[in-house]
């Protein structure tokens, strides 16, 4: 079972006061029906989908729909579930506003049963263990997808309205704002499996930036001590040794020694072996002059 169908089966679960059923009615059969003056047929994959609508249905206007169950082979078999109302037609499209573009909704309880009738019908999110975070409701009108967007940022959540073909996508790609939407929908198992699958990304990419950080340091290190090696190699082969002080020659041996470890164990070993008490900048300075020295020394050569 993907997450997009667990998630729609916890939700189908949820039980609504007869304004909230009738909202998030509204929102499936004007996101997912076809209309006509006789009936009103609305097509669903997942059978707790079908049974939650089948429940609005009955708990709003008080009749029984029809259901056809239909196996699909396309590409794999699957059921398909077909839910008629061919009663009250006229008075169900006047007490839902099917005619009506502009919607009103008083409340958020009204506006979160709204967004979940609405996911119901055209919602999907991505596995958030397998992918990026995404949720996104795919409208086949550019009006219902403003309208569900604005819905979205009156909570705060920062949605965008795309279009794909002859559809309008209304997304949403922050973590954080999914997980707002899944406490909206008062789907608590998806909102742990959705929690605990983002504190394990988190950490494993704050591992990755400091394993990445700590390989970052330890090239440099590498690098810097080849470079001072390479000065300290031209001291000695060109006699310039006695022209550094007593302490400047002993960070200058410890290097020769060490070619790869940092400032701060080149001051450890200063201080431990040599009873030398010196700090990562008092190293530091201590290849400074040796820098010099080569700098002054090659450039006096390059003038002979």
């Amino acid at each position: 079972m993907t997450f997009n169908t667990s998630l729609k089966e916890e939700i189908s679960k949820n039980e609504y006061s007869l304004l909230e059923a009738r909202c998030e009615l509204e929102a499936f059969i004007k996101c997912n029906s076809k209309i006509t003056n006789k009936t009103i047929t609305m097509t669903v994959e997942n059978a707790s989908v079908a049974r939650k609508i089948y429940k609005d249905i009955k708990k709003v206007f008080n009749i029984s729909s029809n259901i056809i169950v239909r196996i699909q082979k396309r590409f794999h078999v699957k059921q398909i579930y077909i839910l008629e109302i061919n009663n009250n037609i006229t008075y169900i499209k006047d007490v839902l506003n099917i005619n009506n573009d502009n919607i009103f909704l008083a409340s958020d309880e009204e506006k979160i049963a709204f967004l979940e009738g609405a996911f119901l019908a055209i919602g999907n999110i991505t596995n958030p263990s397998t992918s990026r975070y995404h949720l996104e409701f795919i409208c086949k009108t550019e009006k219902i997808a403003n309208f569900l967007n604005n819905i979205l940022l009156s909570f705060d959540i920062n949605s965008k309205i795309i279009t794909r073909g002859y559809k309008y996508i209304v997304y949403i790609k922050n973590g954080d704002n999914i997980s707002d939407i899944l406490k909206m929908f008062k789907a608590t198992n998806s909102l742990f499996f959705f929690e605990d699958i983002r504190i394990y990304r988190d950490h494993k990419n704050m591992v990755n930036r400091l394993n990445n950080c700590e390989l970052s340091n330890q090239t440099k290190s590498t690098q810097t001590g080849l470079r001072q090696l390479s000065q300290i190699n031209y001291i000695l082969d060109n006699d310039l040794l006695s022209l550094l002080d007593d302490n400047t020659k002993i960070i200058l041996e410890i290097r020769k020694k060490y070619p790869e470890i940092s400032l701060n164990e080149i001051a450890a070993i200063a201080s431990n072996e040599y009873g030398y008490k010196i700090g990562k900048s008092g190293v530091n300075h201590h290849f400074i002059k040796i820098a010099n020295l080569v700098k002054r020394h090659s450039k006096n050569n390059e003038v002979n």
